[in-house]
């Protein structure tokens, strides 16, 4: 082989492994990519289907319901709601009319939460959930009615 050959083979072979583990790279990040949907955007069908996502709102009052360790509660942007089914022991800042992002996937039209996050201060709101509550106030909303499930 010709040093020329040799410095074109090392070269293809560098290239290769990068590419290599650049799509590894890229692909362990999609699989833990987790999006943020509003209620108004999940009851439009805008949300994945099978794939874990988080949804946020606030608690709608009146709405929890309890259940030994499983709660049922919806989320609202004032526009729209999400029903939510959760097994486990809440945060202590859930409250109902409260802010709350919840993370797990749609099954038949119920969101079925693994994990559920309170807002920890009053002033506090994650940026998409503010935005979607204050879209839903000025009525950019599409829909008028609930996402299947539970209703207040």
């Amino acid at each position: 082989m010709k040093p020329r050959q040799k410095r074109l083979a090392l070269a293809l072979g560098g290239v290769a492994a990068v590419g290599a583990i650049v799509a590894l790279v890229l692909n362990a990040f999609q699989s833990n990519l987790v999006f943020f949907y509003s209620p108004t955007q999940v009851a439009a069908q805008e949300a994945p289907k099978g794939r874990t996502f988080r949804v946020g709102g606030l608690v709608q009052e009146g709405s929890v319901r309890r259940e030994g360790t499983q709660v049922n509660f919806l989320i609202t942007d004032t526009a729209q709601t999400v029903s939510v089914r959760y097994e486990g022991i809440l945060p202590d800042l859930f409250k109902e009319g409260k802010g709350v992002v919840a993370q797990g996937q749609l099954q038949g039209g119920v969101f079925v939460a693994r994990e559920v996050l309170a807002k920890h201060d009053e002033n506090y709101m994650p940026p998409e959930a503010a935005e979607a509550l204050e879209k839903a106030k000025k009525g950019d909303a599409k829909y008028g009615q609930s996402v299947q499930g539970m209703k207040p």
